[in-house]
């Protein structure tokens, strides 16, 4: 029998337990702080040395340059070439839907004139270079170099530099297909902390990034932390979580598969399921006890479905409603019979899957949305990844002799109020019918 927790909204303690339901201790252990913080200095200080010194003693190489750990574009496309012909159209339709969904996403420039001529706006530039880290060995997700490399392109990014470990030498051939799709322009067979440097800081062979995106494990996201500031990074991601509002009429077995999703990426993963209906819960932990000895990560899902999930009973749709924009969860799926009429009650979440077809699995692959979303609660105030991350806005101001003078007058006071004087007197310089400032 699974362990699950269950519990009703109108439970006394129910905000309570949800509290401790919901609370994750995101702090950094200390011991890969310190490592870390190490290697990354190592890197700025010594460049390419430092790195190869690196792989080669965390990855089981043998290099003698970092220009041995780069795969050449032929490499790539060999890679692409060789896969068996079912997984090479999936991830041809894949990269397909992707882009054609951020296609829709670009900022735009653009500017107005006001009544004295001055000219205002707004300029949308594309980063000049882009880092993209993708796990390898055994965690090597093709889906996320699409999901990082194609928006990236679209935004009009001039070279996008990924970096992948291979421990032991092993290649994940799908992986390389897919920045063969994507148009990454440069790819380095390094991982871990020294790789995350090598972009932060640039050495004499890996040309320094402005932003760095992508997974990845500890010492990853501790040293994307650390770098963060000199470079951009995209964010700092939580265990993943999923949210399941049903009202009862799906199929249990698909809800319960649906919670395994999320629960079999690790033991911190969340999956929750809110139901008004007690009786089909009940048929949700049913399908539960019947599906997992069926799942190849089964030991995985059962300790994140014990450590952190939860089938809770709500008063009805509506209190669903906003106990999820309490949660603002990572993946949010109506599995309701009406599910497009709920939608505009759901303020926070990083992405909405509506109806009992729309299974979160899809938008992990192949439906277009991307599929890095904020977690742990940041989709409050955070957004999916998108072709925005990848471009910059400047600000355009253009003052005509007449709306400089205009201008002046206000710019005067307010720079004369809060005591910086050079400030106003740089703005009256401007004024035409008025004596210069002193």
């Amino acid at each position: 029998m699974i362990s699950i927790k269950r519990f009703s909204s109108s439970d006394a303690d129910f905000q309570a337990r949800l509290d401790a339901l919901l609370a994750f201790e995101a702090a950094q252990d200390e011991s890969v702080d310190r490592a870390v913080a190490a290697i990354l200095a190592d890197v700025k200080q010594r460049g390419d040395a430092a790195v190869v010194e690196y792989t080669n003693r965390f990855d089981r190489l043998s290099v003698n340059s970092l220009s041995d750990l780069e795969l050449s574009h032929q490499e790539l496309q060999q890679a692409l070439d060789s896969l068996p012909a079912e997984q090479r159209a999936a991830l041809e339709t894949a990269a397909s839907r992707v882009r054609s969904y951020h296609e829709h996403q670009p900022l735009q420039s653009w500017q107005y004139e006001d009544a004295d001529g001055s000219l205002l706006g707004q300029k949308v530039t594309p980063l000049d270079r882009v880092g993209l880290y993708v796990p390898g060995g055994k965690a090597s997700y093709p889906s996320s170099v699409l999901m990082n490399a194609i928006p990236a392109k679209v935004a009009g990014v001039r070279e996008l530099i990924m970096v992948v470990p291979t421990p032991g030498g092993e290649r994940n051939p799908l992986v390389l297909a897919a920045a063969a799709l994507a148009g990454v322009d440069r790819v380095f067979c390094i991982g871990g902390a020294q790789a995350v440097g090598a972009l932060a800081y640039g050495t004499q062979t890996i040309p320094q990034v402005d932003k760095i995106v992508g997974p990845g494990n500890a010492f990853v996201a501790a040293a994307k932390r650390r770098v963060f500031g000199v470079v951009g990074i995209d964010m700092v991601a939580g265990p993943s979580e999923i949210l399941v509002i049903c009202d009862g009429k799906t199929d249990p077995d698909w809800v319960a598969m649906d919670l395994f999703s999320q629960a079999e990426h690790d033991e911190l993963a969340q999956s929750i399921l809110l139901c008004p209906d007690a009786s089909y819960l009940e048929r949700v932990v049913a399908s539960i006890e019947k599906l997992l000895p069926t799942m190849s990560r089964q030991s995985v899902i059962r300790a994140s479905l014990e450590n952190r999930g939860a089938l809770i009973k709500v008063r009805d749709l509506e209190e669903a409603c906003a106990i999820a924009n309490r949660i603002a969860p990572e993946h949010l799926e109506l599995s309701l019979a009406d599910a497009e009429s709920w939608v505009e009650k759901i303020n926070h979440a990083g992405a909405i899957f509506i109806g009992p077809y729309t299974s979160e699995s899809l938008g992990d692959y192949c439906a277009g949305p991307n599929h890095v979303l904020p977690t742990s609660g940041t989709a409050r105030f955070s957004s999916p990844l998108g072709v925005y991350d990848f471009q910059k806005r400047s600000s355009i101001i253009f003052c005509s002799e007449q709306g400089a003078s205009e201008l002046g007058h206000t710019a005067s006071v307010l720079a004369r109020g809060e005591s910086l004087t050079a400030h106003a007197r740089s703005a009256e310089y401007r004024i035409l019918t008025q004596e210069k400032g002193n």
